[in-house]
């Protein structure tokens, strides 16, 4: 029997009036299976989200970390490589740098994958006064009177890196960089 008309219902109440309150739904059980069936589709609509949306953004923020964890890399094996360089004038001569020496130095540091590194463009080396600083020739030891020849040299490093998931928006292989600068030591 329904209780009195002067003790209201909680909200919670299956006894509460409601339109599809009704004995014959009750007794089929109709009304538990439409709540099932609205669990299992926003089950499918989680799905469905979960799939072609976090899933495709995450793979994308992996990539894009392994991508920057290259460029480190890479830039770390360019300055390895000018640290190398820079040691002495023997490995910074203007007129043959050890370019072989060079790239041993940046391939040992590089732990990727060290056949994809490269020295492009070749090390350079450029000279300045060290009191001026005036970009001189480095073969003549007369041009800076009063004060000695500062020669420094530039690495450049470049590697492919190939993302493990192919998008279709992106290319399917990036070339990564680095670039190190560095005085000779005298």
């Amino acid at each position: 029997a329904p209780p009195a008309l002067s003790q209201p219902l909680p909200w919670w109440s299956e006894e509460r009036s409601h339109p599809l309150n009704h004995t014959k739904l009750h007794s089929f059980g109709l009304l538990k299976a439409r709540k099932r069936s609205e669990s299992g589709q926003a089950f499918v609509e989680l799905f469905l989200t979960m799939t072609f949306l976090l899933i495709p953004l995450l793979i994308g923020a992996a990539e894009f970390a392994r991508v920057i964890y290259s460029y480190i890399e890479v830039s770390n094996a360019a300055r390895a490589a000018v640290q190398y360089g820079a040691q002495n004038h023997a490995t910074a001569d203007d007129t043959a740098v050890d370019t072989a020496g060079i790239l041993t130095a940046a391939r040992n540091d590089y732990s990727l994958d060290p056949t994809k590194l490269t020295l492009t463009p070749a090390p350079t080396t450029a000279c300045n006064c060290s009191d001026t600083g005036n970009s001189v020739a480095c073969n003549d030891p007369t041009v800076c009177t009063g004060a000695h020849i500062e020669v420094t040299l530039t690495v450049h490093t470049t590697a492919t890196f190939d993302p493990g998931f192919y998008e279709p928006f992106l290319a399917r292989s990036f070339t990564v960089t680095g670039t190190a600068v560095q005085k000779v030591l005298q």
